[in-house]
């Protein structure tokens, strides 16, 4: 059984309507919402050109460490910024700003968010949640009292195709799920020792360590911050995290017990902390295993996640999802296309994950609903990801 792309374009224009209808009812009646950025880097210029095209939104304030990166930002507003400056709070002061979008290193993710809750804004924060296990547990607190909208982004959960997947699993109609797959497989050169110059006026490094050790000031920790313990965790909270936030909502396990993790450096060494190259196995209740593997040296199936079933595979990635029976079950099999682009690519030209998954924020906001990806499944994903990181960096194996 296949659909093709004209069949998925409508679905798609007919929700993007949907969303602008839904935003402009709201508009008549209530104001516009306010939004700050607290951490202002390439991930949330990338985040930014889908913020501001739904409808009602206005960015008004930013905030970050370094000079260059509000610099930068701040091309992309349509209005000069009422806040503009290093310190986060000075937006949180702000009555008249309703929300945040956090998109700062790993580190700052959760106390950001706890600070943003306390000053009632709403919050959009960047994945992983946590950097920490020991993270989980306060900011779940933090959301229950303040009673505001919170989205992580893990924007999988707000693509129809993802959508259409779990409601198909969830039907039985292609069996029971007992393995999981999973990749993010690169091949791109981002390991070069290079010399980033910082000027150290232009940014307030201090600020930026937060918590972290003391260290020297180093543009290139600064730049890759993924890629060092103090401030990231790796491939696997960087990556992984969003196909296994997948797993856990489409099996509505999200709790793993075991975790077997090796890691290497391949062209990273003594460059990177965290290995450049990564498998985990993790091992769920009622006999579930997901095996995620990971490198920046090759690309082969790219970014997806295929459950296994007694009666077949199902496979997901950003832009498709397909059933492929296996060769001795008579069920029909199954393609929706939504974009164009090679299999397991990072991103497809159809959907626009980030722009559903902030639209669906922002409307949540006004109608005070929950969010597809809350703080509980935030803090879930990124559990299962730092258990993988514990196996790595210890024994290769880690318990829950």
């Amino acid at each position: 059984m296949t659909i093709d792309r004209r069949h998925w374009i409508s679905t798609n224009t007919l929700a993007a309507t949907a969303l602008s209808l839904a935003g402009s009812r709201a508009l008549a009646a209530d104001a516009t919402v306010t939004v700050g950025l607290l951490g202002t880097g390439g991930r949330c210029r990338h985040l930014l050109k889908a913020l501001q095209q739904v409808p009602g939104v206005k960015v008004v304030a930013l905030a970050d460490v370094q000079d260059s990166a509000r610099n930068e930002t701040r091309k992309l507003l349509t209005s000069a910024p009422v806040v503009d400056g290093r310190d986060f709070r000075a937006v949180l002061d702000r009555k008249d700003i309703d929300a945040v979008m956090i998109a700062s290193a790993d580190h700052w993710h959760v106390p950001m968010t706890i600070a943003a809750l306390g000053a009632g804004k709403h919050v959009y924060v960047e994945k992983p949640l946590t950097h920490t296990l020991a993270e989980g547990q306060p900011v779940i607190d933090a959301d229950a009292k303040a009673n505001r909208v919170v989205q992580v982004g893990m924007q999988q959960r707000s693509m129809p195709h993802i959508r259409e997947a779990r409601e198909l699993l969830a039907s039985g109609k292609i069996g029971s799920v007992n393995k999981i797959t999973l990749s993010w497989n690169r091949n791109s050169n981002r390991f070069n020792r290079d010399k980033v110059p910082v000027d150290p006026n232009s940014v307030d490094w201090k600020a930026f360590l937060g918590t972290a050790p003391d260290q020297p000031l180093d543009g290139y920790r600064m730049r890759n911050w993924r890629w060092f313990w103090d401030f990231g965790g790796g491939i696997f909270t960087d990556l992984m995290v969003h196909w296994i936030d997948v797993a856990h909502w489409l099996t509505g396990k999200d709790n793993p017990q075991r975790a077997v993790a090796i890691g290497d450096y391949i062209n990273a060494k003594d460059i990177w902390e965290t290995p450049d190259s990564v498998q985990c196995l993790l091992a769920y209740p009622g006999g579930l295993q997901a095996h995620f593997e990971g490198t920046f040296s090759n690309a082969r199936q790219g970014a997806r996640i295929e459950f296994m079933t007694n009666e077949g595979t199902l496979y997901i990635d950003r832009g498709r999802f397909e059933f492929f029976p296996d060769h001795n079950k008579k069920l029909p099999a199954i393609s929706r296309i939504l974009g164009q682009g090679r299999a397991g690519a990072d991103f497809y030209d159809q959907p626009d994950g980030e722009l559903l998954h902030l639209a669906e924020w922002i409307g949540a906001i006004r109608e005070g609903k929950k969010t597809s990806c809350p703080v509980t499944a935030g803090v879930m994903s990124a559990a299962a990801a730092h258990l993988a990181n514990k196996a790595l960096r210890g024994s290769g194996v880690a318990t829950a």
